[in-house]
């Protein structure tokens, strides 16, 4: 492969990835869980140390493997080609597919508020209650422009990717000064009044709106089990920061340059996250924060700071957002089923690269399912049940590190974890209390998606039966 990414465009892709329509909606959700500023900073807190924690953790996998595939590879070297193809069987069935179907569903929706005749329209065709809409069609062109453009070649998506990462970042920056400048009546210190009492309300009328008379103090357990329902969102705006190890064959000096990349860009995020939600706390109340319409906190806030332009400008955020983040998505994620094929454990024809050096039919591939999900209309729910899933994968990955140490210590190490075993034994404590509490309060999140990436046992037995046949 032809290394045209430098660190730069690695750091893009990181950040780029992970920014993507999240940031702007799951605080509604999280504020219903935990009913208090203080806690709504915490969770996102809990979740930055996490998230970094983990990148620290997977620099030493990618100086040791610095080829294209990334944790795909990384969970077949270190446990075998099973391990590596469920991971695969995830990502390609609803992990980085789905995201790209929500995503891409997000800037749709975001355009909607600019061309209301797209959310006026009535549906191209309906049977019950399944649907398709003219927002569902945009979703699909926009993944479908994106897979063209990165099959036109690596410098391409490259160029893209950093434009519309350097746009939403400079916007974001835009908007937490304006968040503090620009707002009349500040909230800051009645959000953060209750100090470390926490409350949840998610309580519903028979229409199925949330009740604003309904908070109620919450402790002990009910509040673990809060805080691990609000992780749900802020683990879902921070995940596919691990896309960049899927490209490592074309980054130059990957050794070096992937874990840097990991380091910096997740860090970036995370503090702009929380800088984001200080924003939110700021220019709305909880009530404000809690039942924001269909969840859009920034839209609520923007309304606030910039006053009626600021639904435009938040969707026009937003439209940026999202473009960016699906390119990213787009680009690395067919890297993997690249690899994969080679392995024998995809379709053989996504083993060629075209004449642009890109692996053009492993884009399609991932561009046709991701626009079935987008028309299926359960991306959405399938991407609830697998958060669990994707933190299930990070710390198998991330226990990799460990396992590796004790199994073989002779092998030469370009880039050591820093502050091992800490750094990967806080990111395994973390993760396995989010799970078990999940598995204790929130089982909705838990058992679908397990279930679905297990339903890949039977498929890699089929696959490895018909090459013993041959």
């Amino acid at each position: 492969m032809q290394k045209k990414l430098k660190l730069w465009d690695a750091i893009m892709l990181v950040m780029g990835s992970m920014i993507g329509s999240g940031i702007f909606i799951v605080s509604a959700d999280m504020t219903r869980n935990l009913g208090s500023g203080f806690w709504l900073i915490v969770v996102w807190v809990i979740t930055g140390i996490m998230t970094v924690a983990a990148a620290i953790s997977y620099g030493e996998l990618s100086a040791l493997f610095p080829k294209a595939g990334g944790q795909y590879t990384y969970l077949k070297e270190i446990f075998g080609k099973r391990m590596g193809f469920l991971y695969g069987w995830g990502l390609f069935t609803v992990i980085q597919t789905g995201t790209i179907a929500a995503v891409a569903m997000a800037f749709g929706k975001f355009t909607a508020y600019l061309i209301p005749s797209l959310n006026d329209a009535a549906p191209i065709f309906q049977s019950g209650e399944f649907k398709i809409t003219w927002i569902q069609i945009l979703a699909i062109a926009v993944i479908v422009l994106l897979t063209y453009i990165n099959t036109r070649g690596v410098e391409s998506g490259k160029i893209l990717q950093n434009i519309f990462t350097g746009s939403k970042i400079i916007a974001l920056l835009g908007l937490i000064a304006a968040g503090f400048i620009l707002v009349d009546i500040s909230h800051l210190s009645e959000n953060f009044s209750w100090g470390t009492d926490s409350f949840n309300n998610l309580k519903k009328d028979l229409s199925g709106n949330f009740l604003k008379e309904g908070w109620e103090p919450i402790g002990g357990m009910t509040l673990l089990g809060g805080i691990a329902a609000a992780m749900v969102g802020s683990v879902f705006s921070s995940v596919a920061w691990e896309s960049v190890t899927f490209v490592s064959g074309e980054i130059e000096n990957p050794k070096k340059n992937v874990v840097k990349s990991m380091i910096y860009g997740t860090s970036a995020v995370m503090i702009l996250y929380i800088a984001v939600n200080y924003v939110y706390l700021n220019a709305l109340d909880r009530d404000g924060i809690a039942f924001a319409a269909n969840d859009r906190v920034a839209v609520a806030a923007s309304q606030n700071i910039f006053g009626s332009a600021g639904t435009i400008i938040i969707a026009l955020l937003v439209m940026i957002s999202t473009f960016g983040c699906n390119n990213g998505l787009i680009l690395a994620g067919a890297r993997v089923f690249q690899t994969m094929a080679k392995d024998g454990m995809f379709f053989k024809s996504a083993v060629k690269n075209n004449k642009n050096e890109v692996p053009e039919n492993a884009l399609w591939m991932q561009g046709v399912w991701a626009s079935i999900l987008c028309l299926s209309g359960q991306y959405g729910n399938l991407l609830d049940m697998i958060s669990f899933v994707i933190v299930l994968f990070y710390m198998i990955t991330v226990f990799g590190v460990i396992y590796l140490r004790m199994k073989q210590p002779e092998l030469e190490r370009p880039y050591k974890t820093w502050l091992y075993p800490v750094t990967p034994v806080i990111y395994l404590l973390i993760g396995t209390c989010f799970c078990i509490l999940l598995l204790i309060y929130k089982q909705q999140y838990t058992w679908p998606g397990f279930v679905l990436v297990l339903l890949g046992l039977p498929v890699y037995y089929f696959i490895n039966r018909k090459k013993a046949d041959a």
